[in-house]
């Protein structure tokens, strides 16, 4: 599976729901408020800008805001909400497009990097964000931690989530470090809708020598957008890196 195919027509036009799940407020609000503090006075850029979930809020906080995106059609969908000029968007890959001009943040937000389902692209997104940020700027990623402490002994799959309606179910390959996740979505018929996606996981230690590949040092990491202490039972991160300032 493709990036480009599982991010297609079909699933750009399922991708956004106001108000609710990733568009919540209380999801999206802290996301924005702790990206415009990073900016700072600059310019932000983000990988994988998908239907513009997260930069369309950045850029009406008064951030300017370029993205860079794999699939048209996602990028489609953010144009019903901005257009070029306000959020200019460079068709590529995030481990290898290039935006023009210097910027003070890049970010990775919702597990996005683990779209790229090898460790030396994973790098090379890395070493991306180090090409476009100014001395002292930085890189943010969020990202889950995995779950293999969870799995049954003996099986690849566990479940994540389950609610009515919605069952998440990831199956693990743990030689390559890679999961598939399972998306089944149903009502009261006899049907069900499977949709799935493909990532390569990264342990947070792992994370970090990437970083330090690439000429950044871990400025912070936390459990969620508000600042939460990130602990042993954490099931997510958003890990700040910066470049060092000049002399």
């Amino acid at each position: 599976m493709r990036q480009d195919e599982i991010w297609d027509v079909e699933a750009a036009g399922r991708y956004d729901t106001p108000g609710t799940g990733m568009f919540s407020p209380d999801v999206l609000g802290p996301t924005v408020d702790r990206l415009a503090e990073l900016a700072g006075d600059g310019k932000a850029l983000e990988f994988a800008i998908g239907t513009g979930r997260v930069a369309v809020p950045l850029a009406e906080r008064g951030v300017s805001v370029t993205g860079v995106e794999l699939s048209t059609p996602m990028i489609d969908q953010l144009r019903t909400k901005a257009d070029e000029a306000t959020i200019p968007v460079i068709v590529g890959d995030m481990a290898t497009a290039v935006a023009l001009g210097e910027y003070t943040l890049v970010y990775l937000v919702y597990n996005t990097i683990s779209n790229l389902l090898s460790q030396a692209e994973q790098v090379a997104c890395f070493r991306n964000a180090a090409r476009h940020l100014t001395p002292g700027g930085r890189f943010v990623i969020e990202l889950w931690v995995p779950e293999l402490r969870k799995l049954p002994p003996g099986s690849p799959a566990m479940v994540w989530h389950s609610e009515p309606g919605y069952i998440g179910l990831d199956t693990y390959d743990v030689l390559r470090q890679h999961v598939v996740s399972h998306h089944f979505t149903f009502d009261e018929s006899r049907q069900a809708r499977l949709t799935r996606s493909p990532h390569r996981y990264i342990w947070p230690a792992e994370l970090d020598l990437m970083a330090q590949l690439a000429g950044f040092e871990l400025e912070s990491r936390h459990a969620d957008w508000a600042g939460a202490e990130f602990t042993p039972d954490s099931r997510s991160h958003v890990s700040v890196y910066r470049l060092p300032p000049r002399p």
